[in-house]
């Protein structure tokens, strides 16, 4: 990897800046294989650019946006590979409510600030929005988390090759004390250290001095302190400082690092070192602890998620409740209103995606919290405390009962409109997805050698194979059936009765689940269902509403794929047909599993 832009805010080119640059915030990841990916798209973008020109040849990449700040995408009218036919690349970014991402870096290219527009890029290029979780692009898997930031923003942990990179700019302590790096670190700022365990690599918002924060809360950057506590604390092997303030020269920043390295070697902790334009880092495989997987998928849905959700703001103060409740309609989410002591019997009745409690001073909204806790599904619901300062972590902690560990985090005063409102869609965008990638089997690898010895991937249709299908659909009444193989990244119908795709990604699999499980699965109506509600082939086309699977079991146990119908409207699916199910998918086994040639 290479940093071609280290600086935050603005860029700041000049004599003090020269050796570590004043370009913002871009990077270059690539893999062994060759998988290009690029984070970030500031001044420092121009850059790579040039030298990807350079070669001489086309070539496709993914790019990686943190939020959509102009320090972070000024460089894409500057970026020459987006302007040359023949290139591909993918641009990946936060999901926002209201206007899409191309809607979005296209307001910076209108002719009021910028002479070409976006409709004059030559390259094909495909937008993604992201919301909190996971995807793969090339051989690089990526996981997504959402930053303390005054608007939506991702922090991205790459993992190929046995080695794990973290880039997370732009990132603000959640609880103002740890911005010293000196206290117990809990909550949300624990979960973006875990976020961070064991990387190779972190390169992380370091803009301000702990000296310097009481005058910026609230902008969204980090302390250098505490970039170290959670690195060292995730036990990262190397923290690059990056995102440098623009007042801060060279002389300054050797300064900081210098500092640092003496306290790392104190404190055995990470290896330290100042982001600089031109460094390359060449990352070697260790023994790390990976982070935990999220469930969820990092691609959004096109289809808002929030609208008719629901969330609950239980406040003592008329208006606090009022203002809150503003952001949340602004998302169109309906607000359910009441008092501290009656949140849990709403909770119970509405089942709210998000809780907003107020922090009055007492152990009402801890007794409450406690309460929601205890119903079913409240251990899943996001419960945050709204609090007027910082809530005495240690001391509560000591006499409440572990109360920090059941809020799910914490909204302080003072606080901005933009920035609580950033916060709250973060919480809602984190609750509202409804898509769950499947998980494998324990036996994969045995699992994918049955898969591809069968010698059936990709093969020509077959009538012996369409005829099961036909008489699948027509037998169960449904438009759509199935003889699905999966491989490790992909799900191919061996036949495939009213579809015209014939294959689909893993993550977007419902067979997915019936083979981790093996067993049959049913699905009755899609848009009720968790698991699958935001799944792309459930919000566009052909639009799934019932899906009912049948795992393929070989003799030898490993499981190859699934029998499966499927439908455009929500059915019941009884016993009888479920035998149906079997019978046939017995006939697909038995078809599979015949010698060439029998």
């Amino acid at each position: 990897m290479r940093f071609f832009g280290t600086r935050g805010s603005i860029a700041t080119p000049g004599p003090q800046t020269l050796r570590y640059g004043g370009n913002t915030s871009c990077i270059e990841v690539r893999s062994k294989s060759g998988t290009l990916a690029i984070l970030d798209m500031g001044t420092g973008a121009a850059g790579l650019g040039r030298e990807l020109m350079a070669r001489g040849e086309p070539l496709s990449g993914h790019i990686l946006i943190s939020h959509t700040h102009w320090d972070h995408i000024q460089g894409i009218p500057f970026f020459a590979p987006l302007f040359a036919p023949g290139f591909e690349w993918d641009i990946y970014a936060p999901r926002g409510i209201g206007q899409s991402l191309r809607q979005t870096l296209a307001g910076q290219m209108q002719s009021i600030y910028f002479p070409v527009a976006i409709e004059q890029l030559g390259a094909t290029i495909r937008y993604h929005e992201l919301v909190e979780g996971r995807l793969r692009i090339g051989d690089i898997d990526v996981t997504t988390r959402y930053l303390n930031h005054p608007t939506l923003t991702l922090g991205y942990r790459l993992e190929a090759d046995d080695v794990a990179f973290v880039y997370a700019c732009d990132h603000e302590p959640h609880s103002r004390g740890l911005a010293t790096g000196v206290g117990d670190i809990f909550g949300e700022d624990r979960r973006h250290a875990e976020f961070l365990a064991g990387a190779n690599l972190v390169a992380h918002d370091a803009q301000y001095l702990a000296s310097e924060y009481p005058r910026k809360i609230g902008w969204g950057h980090s302390t250098i302190e505490y970039a170290f506590a959670v690195a060292r604390l995730a036990q990262v092997e190397q923290l690059a400082l990056t995102h440098h303030d623009p007042i801060r020269d060279d002389a300054a920043i050797d300064a900081i690092v210098d500092t640092l390295r003496s306290d790392s070697l104190r404190m055995a902790g990470p290896h330290i070192l100042a982001a600089a334009e031109g460094h390359e880092v060449d990352l070697s495989p260790r023994t790390f602890v990976a982070a935990a997987k999220p469930r969820f998928l990092g691609e959004a849905s096109l289809v808002t998620a929030l609208v008719g959700r629901s969330a609950l703001v239980a406040m003592a103060k008329p208006s606090r409740i009022d203002e809150l409740s503003d952001f949340l309609r602004a998302d169109e989410v309906h607000v359910h209103r009441c008092g501290i002591e009656d949140a849990p019997g709403l909770a119970e009745r509405e089942g709210p995606m998000l809780m907003l409690l107020e922090d009055t001073g007492d152990d009402r909204a801890a007794k409450a919290c406690h309460a929601i806790r205890r119903l079913r599904g409240g251990d899943d619901l996001p419960i945050v405390l709204v609090t007027s300062g910082d809530h005495g972590a240690s001391e509560r902690h000591a006499h409440a009962g572990a109360v920090d560990d059941a809020f799910t985090d914490i909204l302080m005063q003072p606080y901005s409109p933009i920035y609580a409102r950033a916060r709250i869609r973060a919480w809602l965008m984190r609750a509202a997805c409804r898509w769950v990638r499947p998980s494998e089997p324990n036996d994969e690898e045995r699992r994918l050698a049955a898969t591809r010895a069968l010698g059936l991937w990709q093969t020509a249709p077959e009538e012996r194979f369409d005829r099961i299908t036909r008489v699948a659909a027509a037998a169960l009444d449904v438009p759509i059936a199935l003889i699905a193989l999966m491989d490790r990244d992909r799900e191919w119908f061996k036949s495939c009765f009213g579809l015209e795709i014939r294959e689909v990604h893993r993550d977007d699999s419902f067979c997915g689940h019936a083979i981790f499980q093996r067993e049959p699965l049913v699905v009755s109506d899609a848009l009720l269902d968790e698991r699958f509600a935001d799944n792309p082939y459930v919000t566009g086309a052909p639009g799934v509403r019932f899906y009912a699977g049948h795992p393929l079991i070989l003799g030898n146990g490993c499981c190859v794929g699934t029998l499966a119908i499927l439908d455009i409207k929500p059915r019941h699916f009884d016993n009888s047909g479920l035998s149906v199910l079997h019978d046939l998918a017995q006939l697909a086994i038995g078809e599979i599993e015949r010698p060439k040639g029998v």
